[in-house]
């Protein structure tokens, strides 16, 4: 398998050579407990895309990564907002992922998992009606339904009034879900942070500078500071940082 542009390990214990698909998973490796990570990539002066998109920050190493965080995951979460603007589609993996996924006991694919207060979500979507695996939509008791939806999702409903997250993440691992992997978008990110529900961020810094309009990659009320002990630092020869900070 090409892995495309050469990623190293600077820190700690800076390791020179390129880092193949094994050693990169080992860098990221599953929780031996339930876990929730977090994934963005964001500019060198803190944007959160270029021309409103996310796409414009990611290059081939972070689309390495991402693609192998997937893979990693029992099931893949994301804010209703994000999947619409960013055009998610089903999240399928290549034969090889899903091979070493069966090697590892794990189901073939991960399933999606959408938050969203409103249900304005179309059962049409790809990411729903193309789906290798139901996906799961966490919304809450007031959130009326668009016809066909339930035809294609599993819809849980966890709060009164908003999406009680901690519930939703609680309902997942019920379900075997242990290792949840989080990609935005940024409302979502803070929700989750002020739940106190991150485990682990693994941040892609492009080396380019956005400008100002952007947003960050977190966004919502204010919140206590909490530490995140920084794990690794690589780098790619394209001048990307892939950074993972996680709890002990």
């Amino acid at each position: 398998m090409s892995v495309g542009i050469p990623i190293s390990r600077l820190w700690p214990a800076p390791h020179p050579q390129p880092l193949d698909d094994d050693a990169l998973v080992a860098l990221y490796p599953r929780g031996d407990h339930p876990r929730l990570r977090v994934n963005f990539v964001t500019s060198v002066d803190g944007a959160v895309s270029v021309d409103g998109y996310s796409a414009g920050l990611s290059g081939q190493p972070d689309k390495r990564v991402f693609g192998l965080l997937r893979m990693l995951c029992d099931a893949l979460v994301v804010a209703a907002g994000t999947l619409r603007h960013e055009g998610y589609r089903a999240v399928r993996l290549s034969p090889e992922r899903r091979a070493w996924r069966r090697a590892h006991g794990l189901a073939e694919y991960p399933t999606l998992v959408v938050v969203s207060g409103t249900l304005d979500l179309d059962p049409a979507q790809a990411a729903f009606a193309d789906a290798p695996v139901r996906p799961v939509v966490l919304t809450h008791a007031g959130a009326a339904a668009p016809p066909g939806l339930t035809d294609v999702v599993d819809l849980v409903r966890c709060g009164t009034e908003t999406v009680d997250l901690a519930a939703g993440l609680a309902e997942l691992r019920r379900r075997g879900h242990d290792q949840l992997l989080c990609e935005g978008g940024p409302r979502l990110f803070g929700a989750l942070t002020a739940a106190g529900l991150v485990d682990e961020v693994c941040l892609t810094v492009a080396p380019l500078l956005a400008g100002p309009g952007p947003g960050r990659i977190t966004a919502g009320d204010p919140t206590p500071v909490r530490q995140l002990p920084l794990r690794h630092v690589l780098a790619a020869e394209d001048g990307v940082l892939l950074l993972r900070y996680a709890r002990d």
